[in-house]
């Protein structure tokens, strides 16, 4: 070979080793993708995902499948590029996963403190629809607070300003509307008769507040666990509370379909918004779902990243999701995040 033979040769290696080394870069990116779809109402690592103690379940036809997102955390540029080009995949920047001022290992505890908390708010959400009102009482009562000597230990909140309250945030949200200094009548029960007296607020830190400390208290038999597999976060609030609700329900919730949906959700069985929806609409039909469950703060995004053959159904509350689910049994159209 001759000498310009040659050199073009290696001009030509090098490039290559070039091209080899640029792909292989780290980047600071990482790729979303649907993830595995679990069924509530099934069994996960060998086990019930809900059990139930001291009561009779119900079977159902159907499932409830909660869903979630895939994250590869490490990416090169050439598995980045390929994600831009993927329609199911989402490639973002690492920060929005894993702040700077996080390592993936607190990251991924706080997840875990997420799931934890949804299994908690999806208990008391449901719990409430099957009968058992939450009861917010007075753990404490802060010395020289504007409740003390009107308020006790004991004490259960009923209202405030004849407005029941049905949670601790619930509870919250009433103290906080008006203005420091706004005089409250709380009604509540102590040793089971109702009064009422009268607590003008104070602020601490700029917020409103009585001076009690409070817990919810929801007397019932049952006692749960709930176990989804290895998952994380706080969006499978809606699933749990639908399970927790099919099982101790005789009625088949399900209809014999295969549901899906997400959601975080709260004691008041509101329904959030979360992240990951196009991935976890592409999972929802993987696992043959017919119709996913939206939170109704996520529409805009189901409706511009639809999925064939999938119903995306609106859902702002726990009641909603009974009534799109009871509409669906009896054959009438739930109400839709948008034209199908």
């Amino acid at each position: 070979m001759g000498r310009r033979g040659l050199t073009v040769l290696l001009g030509a290696v090098l490039v290559v080793l070039m091209a080899v080394g640029i792909a292989a870069a780290p980047v600071p990116y990482v790729l979303l993708g649907p993830g595995p779809t679990v069924d509530v109402l099934g069994s996960a690592d060998g086990s019930d995902v809900i059990e139930v103690g001291n009561a009779d379940t119900s079977d159902s036809a159907g499932q409830l499948r909660l869903t979630t997102v895939s994250v590869a955390p490490d990416l090169w540029l050439i598995d980045a590029v390929r994600g831009w080009f993927d329609d199911e995949d989402a490639v973002v920047p690492r920060e929005l996963i894993y702040p700077p001022n996080r390592t993936q290992k607190e990251v991924e505890e706080q997840n875990q403190r997420d799931l934890q908390t949804s299994q908690s708010t999806a208990e008391t959400a449901a719990l409430r629809k099957l009968g058992y009102p939450v009861q917010v009482t007075v753990t404490d009562v802060l010395a020289g607070a504007p409740a003390e000597g009107k308020l006790a230990a004991g004490d259960v909140i009923i209202s405030v300003d004849e407005t029941e309250v049905t949670s601790t945030s619930k509870l919250q949200e009433l103290v906080r509307a008006k203005p420091a200094g706004t005089a409250l009548t709380i009604g509540y029960r102590r040793d089971g008769r109702e009064a009422t007296t009268s607590v003008a607020t104070e602020a601490a830190n700029g917020t409103p507040r009585l001076g009690i400390a409070v817990e919810n208290r929801q007397p019932n038999p049952y006692s749960f666990k709930i176990d989804p597999g290895n998952i994380g976060g706080p969006s499978a609030g809606l699933m749990f509370a639908l399970g927790i609700i099919d099982k101790l329900d005789p009625a088949d919730l399900t209809g014999g379909l295969i549901i899906a949906g997400t959601g975080t959700i709260d004691e008041e069985g509101r329904v959030g918004p979360i992240g990951g929806v196009p991935q976890k609409l592409v999972g929802a039909r993987r696992a043959n779902a017919t119709v996913f469950l939206t939170p109704a703060d996520n529409c805009a995004e189901a409706v511009a990243n639809a999925v064939p053959d999938l119903i995306r159904v609106k859902v702002a509350t726990l009641d909603d999701a009974l009534d799109a689910l009871r509409a669906l049994r009896e054959g009438r159209e739930p109400t839709l995040c948008g034209p199908q």
